[in-house]
């Protein structure tokens, strides 16, 4: 039985991010499917204003900026040996994984 899986990774770091998404492919590869990606989605970005000073100096301001990175991966006639590997497979923490098959 072969299975598509897409796969959506999320981090506050790109690096960990692109490490991900090797270690991801390679993974599969061995396995025999198919891999498209890693894919770059855009990169979200929330940025905060905040005043240094509660009380005076109301133009006295600090931003700060916090970067969402997504990569995307397909993976076409997977196999139930390739979801195996998947599952043994540790990610590092700072990285969040969203599967649909």
């Amino acid at each position: 039985m072969t299975y598509k899986i897409r796969m959506k990774l999320k981090s506050f770091d790109h690096t960990l991010v692109d490490k991900t998404a090797e270690r991801i492919v390679k993974t599969v590869r061995n396995t025999g499917a198919v891999v498209t990606g890693p894919i770059p989605l855009p990169t979200q970005k929330k940025i905060y204003t905040v005043l240094r000073s509660p009380h005076v100096n109301k133009k006295s301001r600090e931003q700060f900026q916090l970067c969402t990175y997504k990569r995307l991966l397909d993976i076409y006639s997977a196999t139930n040996k390739t979801v195996d590997a998947l599952q043994k497979l540790e990610l590092p923490s700072g990285v969040e994984v969203e599967i649909k098959i």
